[in-house]
């Protein structure tokens, strides 16, 4: 393996991981609404026989800033969506009106927020990790790529330089992403 697929690969392992905390970030709850903290949400419908994502059964808005709506694209499925929704780990009863649901997001109390802080503190360690084994497996194919005489040793030694530079680079923004929702969280 050439040094310039060594570093794609490893750079494509450890961008993945940053877009995947970024998805995981947006169901986290902060105290304004967001339709992200439901779009990804796994609802069960009987009638289509399978499990299917709220964004694809509903339209879902903000009237206000503690408000969701949900507007079922089929109004057959409104029941299932306010069961998925009553059994998800979201915490919030949903309010049906027969033609449309509303989600009443409440305010934080100052515990949950410490707690939903560390849901996030640890969903970012999960992540490094993910960008550290990127590292890890670019550094074991420069080693091996070493070993096969196909690069050289200042070959491996630049390669590993380069790697360990966009380790430092992912896990920055990795670190930027968890203080900005650290601080969406806190603010009231």
């Amino acid at each position: 393996m050439d040094s310039n697929s060594i570093e794609k690969e490893c750079s494509a392992k450890m961008y993945k991981a940053v877009e995947f905390l970024k998805q995981e970030l947006r169901g986290i709850r902060t105290g304004q609404a967001n339709p992200g903290l439901v779009e990804h949400l796994k609802i069960d419908v009987p009638s289509y026989g399978s499990m299917m994502e709220l964004r694809e059964l509903a339209t879902i808005s903000v009237p206000d800033a503690s408000t969701l709506l949900i507007k079922p694209f089929d109004p057959g499925t409104l029941k299932d969506i306010e069961k998925g929704l009553q059994t998800s780990d979201l915490g919030i009863a949903p309010q049906n009106d027969g033609k449309a649901i509303r989600l009443p997001i409440p305010p934080l109390s100052g515990e949950r927020r410490q707690l939903l802080i560390q849901q996030v503190k640890k969903m970012a360690e999960a992540q490094k990790v993910a960008v550290r084994n990127g590292r890890r497996d670019a550094n074991k194919a420069a080693d091996a790529s070493e070993k096969a005489k196909t690069m050289s040793e200042d070959e491996a030694k630049t390669i590993k330089e380069r790697v360990q530079k966009l380790t430092k680079r992912h896990e920055d923004e990795i670190e930027g992403l968890v203080s900005t929702k650290a601080k969406e969280i806190e603010q009231i």
